[in-house]
């Protein structure tokens, strides 16, 4: 037992180091690529386990606590949010009607730099993230350089007319080919325009994130 929790509170304590662990070791240790960097594609098929010296072994069997928390933190580093972040996302979710694992995760996808990401302008979350900080991008017609910023159905969301052959840009929305397959959201290639049709569905977000376990870990 006591071995267990040292296991647990191991992986608590590199897991929580944001700032410290290189993307690639969390992005194995999840098993999935997280970022959404097509570099992380390219790390997962040569190493398809998890990092360390053992990492080709069978992995520690965690308790229901364990699971838990790897899913919460899962999807705080998914979306790019510090601790304190993720747990006030949480508070105003669990204010809301309807589902609180669905209504937090309806709240991350509004996010502005996650827009950015998801529309095709930045190839990840964190690269979306420095670009809105940087003041790259209009919404409405309005220069927002706060990521966090909680873009509404029907906001606009564009590069900005000086931004617009930045390679990063350039580069990413040349990944795009055809329709962006997001039902919510609506892409003017030619405009650099994005549309923020409607708050997503949880089947229309195409996320791989188990949002119960978080409701069920911040429930005790």
């Amino acid at each position: 037992m006591v071995v267990g929790l040292q296991k647990e509170e191991g992986f608590k304590a590199q897991i929580m180091a944001k700032v410290t662990t290189p993307k690639g070791k969390l992005v194995r240790k999840f098993g999935e690529n997280i970022f959404g960097n097509p570099k992380y594609d390219k790390l997962l098929n040569r190493k398809p386990y998890a990092p360390g010296q053992h990492g080709q072994g069978r992995r520690s069997k965690l308790s229901n606590y364990g699971i838990q928390l790897q899913e919460k933190q899962k999807i705080k580093f998914m979306y790019g949010l510090l601790e304190k972040q993720f747990k006030l996302t949480f508070q105003k979710a669990d204010k809301m009607e309807g589902e609180t694992g669905t209504n937090m995760l309806q709240l991350l996808e509004s996010r502005l730099d996650n827009i950015v990401y998801r529309v095709g302008f930045a190839p990840s979350r964190p690269a979306a993230r420095q670009l809105v900080s940087h003041k790259h991008f209009l919404v409405n017609n309005k220069v927002v350089n706060i990521p966090s910023y909680i873009v509404k159905p029907g906001d606009t969301v564009e590069v900005r007319v000086k931004s617009k052959k930045m390679d990063i840009i350039l580069e990413s929305m040349r990944r795009i080919k055809g329709d962006i397959d997001l039902a919510w959201l609506s892409l003017d290639k030619a405009k650099m325009k994005g549309t923020f049709i409607s708050v997503p569905d949880r089947d229309d977000m195409q996320l791989t994130v188990n949002e119960q376990l978080v409701v069920e870990l911040y429930s005790k």
